[in-house]
């Protein structure tokens, strides 16, 4: 309708005007700044009012860059202090909230006539979680309840997990499955892993031992991210599994630094809102509505799927730990969206095709995610309010000494997601 009527600089004054407008407005009505953002691509896009070219190298660039910083910032948000002092109970959480959730979404998979490999992303889409409800129990005090700290810990196996998947998945659709090849991407994981995690960790906290200015600190953070997805992709991985190894390997080392914050802001305000508007772009409301009816089921098994899979493993565990029915609710609720890692994975499987030119999924799955998300957004984070001011406090639930006062600091994305 209107491609072609804006130069660059107007249509870059309109984006920044979603981006100063979309935020505010969404946290007023309750919703995750995501929602509205590809509410805004959806309208802004080729499938809408076209003022967004259909080619564009430098919003392309950016949101690329907005994908990787999403997926690194997530990775440094995990508190592994607050992991390790309740590892096992986390890492058993961990499996139980992905293992469920990744057999349920696999036999949708399955049911919808997707092959083995697609069928096994599908599933791995739905096996992690967001903590965008996080600042919600930080501000009604009950981070050092255990239940709490348990459902945080759980993010770091399901997170890592669900990327791995994606991993071996989008290779072996991409080029089929060859045993020799297999073998050699699993022993390129084996040793890219590690070298990420322990090799540039180690690099990082003796970088950072230097104290270096403001603005070194901020470009080795982006050297960092670039360094392990240009790694990644170099073995056939996509850049956002680097990215987040990435973010876990400086995790301690840039907690504290200067230069943290700046790129957080620039990336939560510019690149990563960037990121979702070009996901927007994507969305046909026509198809996205012929979805809705015409895969009424899989959107079903999808969104049903993840909410009782989610649903069963908190109760599980919560037997299994001796928590209570509320403590069990808020485990429930923690782990239940699906935002921000879910949809860049999502992207980078329907962008994944392989030599007869099929994706690894289709429009009808990247809109079940879409529908997931939205879902999960709303729900999770209401859940959690309801249930979590409920709680007694954590001192009076666990009357046992505490142990020492971890500080936390607060997702600085859960603004966006």
């Amino acid at each position: 309708m209107f491609e072609g009527l804006f130069p660059p600089l107007a249509r870059f004054s309109i984006v920044m005007v979603l981006l100063f407008t979309i935020p505010p407005l969404c946290r007023r009505v309750r919703l995750p700044a995501v929602v509205g953002l590809l509410a805004a691509g959806v309208l802004l896009g080729p499938h809408g009012l076209q003022v967004a070219p259909r080619n564009a190298e430098i919003v392309a660039f950016f949101a690329e860059l907005g994908k990787l910083l999403l997926m690194f910032f997530a990775g440094m948000e995990i508190d592994l202090v607050q992991f390790n002092r309740t590892r096992n109970r986390s890492i058993g959480f961990g499996v139980l909230t992905f293992a469920l959730p990744l057999a349920a979404g696999t036999a949708v998979g399955f049911a919808s006539g997707h092959y083995w490999v697609g069928a096994l992303l599908i599933g791995s889409l739905l096996a992690s979680h967001t903590l965008i409800a996080y600042p919600i129990v930080e501000k009604l005090g009950q981070l050092r309840n255990e239940a709490v700290t348990v459902t945080i810990g759980a993010t770091v196996f399901t997170d890592v997990a669900s990327l791995l998947i994606l991993a071996i998945c989008i290779p072996i659709h991409a080029s089929g499955f060859n045993t020799e090849s297999f073998i050699r991407q699993l022993v390129e994981l084996a040793i890219y892993v590690p070298a990420v995690l322990l090799g540039l960790g180690w690099a990082s906290r003796r970088l950072f031992a230097l104290k270096p200015t403001k603005e070194g600190q901020f470009a080795l953070m982006l050297l960092i991210v670039s360094i392990a997805a240009v790694a990644a992709e170099h073995i056939h991985l996509e850049g956002i599994i680097g990215a987040f190894l990435a973010g876990l390997a400086v995790n301690t080392a840039v907690r504290h630094s200067e230069a943290k914050h700046e790129l957080e802001f620039i990336g939560n305000h510019l690149f990563i809102p960037t990121f979702f508007i070009t996901i927007g772009f994507l969305i046909d409301l026509k198809t996205f509505a012929e979805t809705l009816v015409q895969h009424f089921g899989l959107v079903c098994g999808i969104v049903g799927g993840l909410i009782g899979t989610k649903w069963l493993a908190a109760e599980i565990a919560r037997r299994a730990f001796g928590y209570t029915r509320l403590e069990g609710s808020v485990m429930w609720s923690l782990s239940l969206p699906q935002v921000a890692a879910t949809l860049a994975a999502a992207l980078v499987a329907y962008d994944t095709t392989n030599a007869a030119g099929e994706r690894l999924i289709g429009e009808p799955v990247l809109n079940s995610v879409i529908v997931l998300l939205v879902v999960t957004s709303v729900l999770g984070p209401v859940l959690t309010e309801r249930t979590a001011k409920k709680l007694p406090p954590p001192l009076a639930a666990h009357p046992e000494p505490p142990p020492p006062a971890v500080h936390i600091d607060p997702p600085k994305h859960h603004e966006l997601v």
